[in-house]
């Protein structure tokens, strides 16, 4: 699914259309044939020495260790250590893989799908894993209404849910209300433990489970570290799993490294410095650090990667919520910004204001790609390379804006609007993104010559989040979603119902025409199997949001990152990322 995202080496992998998840609902092909396949194309791998630590920075804390309520990557970037799903994504071949479950069936129909569960699998506490675990997760935990998690966006079309059984101890049958394209690559839901939160969830406790003061033994999975120690503005410690079920091709038990320490710094300039300095492994690169690092890779003993545009989105969006907040019983929004807020031509003269060049050629040196889209162009088949553009044209914008009545109207150089009221509200973003802060100061200054006053007010990374996903309070915020290959794991942003759909999330109907047939498309989409026919459908999706921006696009970074010359099997990727096979990774020369 698609999270809020801000920088990490752990790409969330895209979903490739390259896979032939049609071929085989079609032909009910046996995941050992796609692994088999897919053996043939990965590079190489050795076998690698154990031992070593993997140091990472992160800028955000995590926001809690549960990932079936993040909807945010500082705390998936650690939880995706700890816990796994029933299939996974190569990040060379973008092939779906086995994981949890060693093989699967489908039906003549694509409608009923069963998996065949490991059975060398323990939890890290050394319960066994079974059917159990998976039936729980979805049964109890996901399709649980009292549970605030945007999976259930996912699995659940036109209001209908799987149907997930037990069939015995390591099989399980999945029902589906429809056919659903993507449903192997959505197989990569994490699984959690039934005979850990069994009772939690019975007791109502589960939205406040695992929370930032859990002892690190109670946070049981199955992957191939283990929570060690959180010290909060410091560091995040995990270990290796000595019982990890994954083994190399000599029969060895993976993963290699002994650990990984994420550091928690102030921002990306602090996380620049602790590179130079070789105190972490890896860095994320803005443009401006191009011409900082690369020149010295030889001399650092590091390698600068640069992937092409990132997978992500960046953008500003107005705060669209019609609700009341039920502790107040005042509006989320105030009236007269709301009136501006939902008007189609305030969001599309706000558009042609952005000058995304110039944000391209100061803040990121150039190394940056203008996004019109609700895709990235690397994502693909997908994405819609034909959508209408708002190139920057101030004029044009003031024009649109005097059409709703909002212009100067005494020469003070500040709008107002019909009733007299000047334009004026907060803008967000989070604190510890300094590129984004520069982008969100140059649109500041653009809607300036719009006559508006605009507060631009940087917030911690999880503060932020809050704001979108519970309390509402905010007028505008710039922001970014982690993105991928597959559109319909955009579907907690994209249905008017959606978790994520955050200028208005968790709408009882529809508030538009447009948005309700956004989700018409996003559940004929998902029911399609002909690649071509979603094509069209998806094409549609992106031109609706081009023509009502509710998410007004900005700027796309190219994919940079650095890492030190230590690591073997290293293979990055323009889709995994730096460390998509982490299990496999090892130091070289480690002694």
């Amino acid at each position: 699914m698609i999270r809020c995202n801000r920088k990490h080496p752990f790409h969330s992998l895209p979903f490739s259309f390259f896979v032939s998840v049609l071929i085989c609902i079609i032909c009910g092909c046996s995941s050992q044939k796609q692994a088999e396949k897919s053996k043939e194309t990965k590079a190489t791998t050795f076998a690698g020495k154990y031992g070593g630590v993997l140091t990472l920075s992160t800028t955000s804390d995590p926001k809690s260790f549960n990932p079936v309520l993040a909807k945010e990557t500082s705390t998936t970037a650690i939880t995706g250590h700890f816990f796994e799903g029933l299939t996974t994504t190569d990040g060379v071949t973008l092939e779906v893989e086995p994981n949890l479950a060693h093989s699967w069936e489908v039906d003549e129909d694509g409608k009923a799908w069963t998996f065949h569960l490991r059975k060398d699998i323990k939890w890290f506490d050394g319960q066994p894993f079974s059917s159990d675990d998976v039936v729980f997760t979805f049964n109890q935990l996901i399709f649980n209404p009292d549970i605030e998690t945007s999976a259930r966006d996912i699995f659940t079309i036109e209001g209908k849910r799987f149907k997930v059984e037990k069939i015995d101890q390591f099989t399980v049958k999945f029902s589906l209300p429809v056919k659903f394209a993507p449903f192997l690559r959505s197989m990569s839901q994490e699984i959690l433990p039934k005979h850990i939160l069994a009772e939690v969830v019975k007791e109502g406790r589960f939205n406040s489970h695992w929370g930032l003061d859990t002892k690190p033994e109670d946070i049981v999975g199955t992957g191939p570290f283990k929570f060690e120690r959180y010290l909060p503005g410091e560091r995040i410690i995990l270990v290796r799993n000595h019982h990890y079920w994954k083994k190399d091709a000599d029969g060895n038990r993976l993963p290699y490294l002994d650990k990984i320490v994420y550091t928690v710094v102030q921002n990306q300039d602090v996380a620049l410095l602790k590179f130079q300095e070789q105190e972490v492994d890896y860095y994320g690169l803005r443009g401006q650090d191009y011409p900082i690092l690369k020149p010295k890779e030889r001399e650092g003993n590091y390698t600068v990667y640069n992937t092409g545009p990132a997978f992500g989105t960046n953008f500003l969006t107005f705060n669209q919520n019609r609700g009341m907040n039920p502790r107040t019983g005042e509006p989320y929004v105030d009236s007269v910004k709301l009136r501006w807020f939902t008007n189609v031509k305030f969001r599309q003269a706000v558009a042609y204001a952005i000058d995304k060049q110039s944000i391209i050629n100061i803040v990121m040196n150039g190394l940056g790609f203008p996004q019109h889209a609700s895709m990235s162009p690397s994502s693909g088949f997908f994405y819609n390379s034909g959508v209408k553009q708002y190139e920057y044209d101030i004029e044009k914008a003031k024009v649109l804006l005097k059409e709703i009545g909002i212009y100067d109207r005494n020469n003070d150089g500040q709008a107002e609007d019909e009733h007299g009221n000047s334009v004026e509200f907060n803008l967000f973003t989070n604190a510890n993104n300094t590129e984004r802060i520069q982008i969100a100061n140059i649109i500041r200054k653009d809607l300036e010559q719009l006559g508006f006053r605009v507060n631009f007010v940087p917030l911690e990374f999880n503060q932020l989040v809050a704001k979108l996903d519970s309390t509402f309070d905010w007028d505008a915020v710039i922001i970014g979603l982690t993105g991928g290959i597959e559109p319909h794991f955009g579907n907690n942003v994209w249905q008017s119902s959606g978790h994520l759909h955050m200028w208005y999330p968790k709408q009882k109907a529809p508030a538009t025409a447009w948005e309700a047939q956004i989700n018409k498309i996003f559940n004929e989409g998902v029911q399609e199997l002909d690649r071509d026919k979603r094509k069209v459908l998806y094409d549609q999706w992106q031109e609706i949001v081009v023509q009502e921006v509710p998410l007004i696009y900005t700027v796309l970074p190219a994919s940079i990152f650095a890492v030190r010359n230590k690591f073997g099997n290293l293979n990055p990727t323009p889709y995994g990322g730096a460390f998509h096979n982490l299990e496999e990774i090892y130091i070289l020369n480690n002694n």
